[in-house]
């Protein structure tokens, strides 16, 4: 498992940048800035608590690219570090 273990941690940072990328948009405002995704909207107070689930939707998109992302690199490692048949 020597290759898979870095490849995972750059496959959780490149998902997660993906899925924040991938973020759906607020009617009428956008996307939703980082703080208030990270937050899942906790910070919101007033007629901005109407954006609550777009931040939580909008994390979930960026748990779920950050997950994929690891899932990609290890399976990438694992066969990187694969014995590969001799050549004569």
């Amino acid at each position: 498992m020597g290759k898979a273990l870095p490849l995972a941690a750059l496959g959780v940072f490149v998902g997660g940048l993906l899925g924040f990328l991938m973020r759906p948009a607020a009617p009428l405002i956008g996307q939703l800035d980082f703080g208030t995704v990270i937050s899942r909207g906790t910070n919101l107070t007033g007629l901005d608590s109407l954006l609550i689930s777009t931040a939580q939707a909008s994390f979930n998109y960026l748990v779920v690219g950050a997950i994929l992302g690891a899932v990609v690199g290890i399976v990438i490692g694992l066969m990187m570090t694969k014995n590969k048949p001799a050549t004569s």
